[in-house]
């Protein structure tokens, strides 16, 4: 088993950055591959990042693409999304999700472990 929470959410003007943390504990982190996913009220959760065992490969939503970065600390067992030039439309809760193997996945079908989720709300 996998537990996992995420912090750094919040609210921020458009244009400003956060970064959020996914926090594991249980079985040993850093031999899973992790993703961030998104859901806005209304909407279909979506895929936002992810990123291999070893943090030598990750995959962004277009969307997400020159804006975000994910990263990770196996040491700490913690993986961050650092979100910059915030807009709007990035308003969602954001959850935190680990999967078996050694690679990411795109497909949030793929994870069997979820955090509870952090709010982030971008103002106009």
């Amino acid at each position: 088993q996998v537990q996992l929470v995420e912090s750094g959410g919040g609210l921020v003007q458009a244009g400003g950055s956060l970064r959020l943390s996914c926090a594991a504990s249980g079985r040993i982190f850093s031999s899973n591959p992790a993703g961030w996913f998104r859901q806005a009220p209304g909407k279909a959760r979506e895929f936002v990042a992810a990123i291999n065992w070893s943090g030598s490969n990750s995959a962004y939503a277009d969307s997400a693409k020159g804006r975000f970065t994910i990263s990770r600390d196996n040491a700490k067992n913690t993986v961050y999304l650092q979100m910059n030039s915030l807009k709007p439309e990035d308003t969602a809760v954001y959850y935190c999700a680990a999967r078996y193997g050694a690679d990411y996945d795109i497909n949030d079908r793929a994870y069997p472990y979820w955090g509870q989720g952090t709010q982030v709300t971008v103002s106009s």
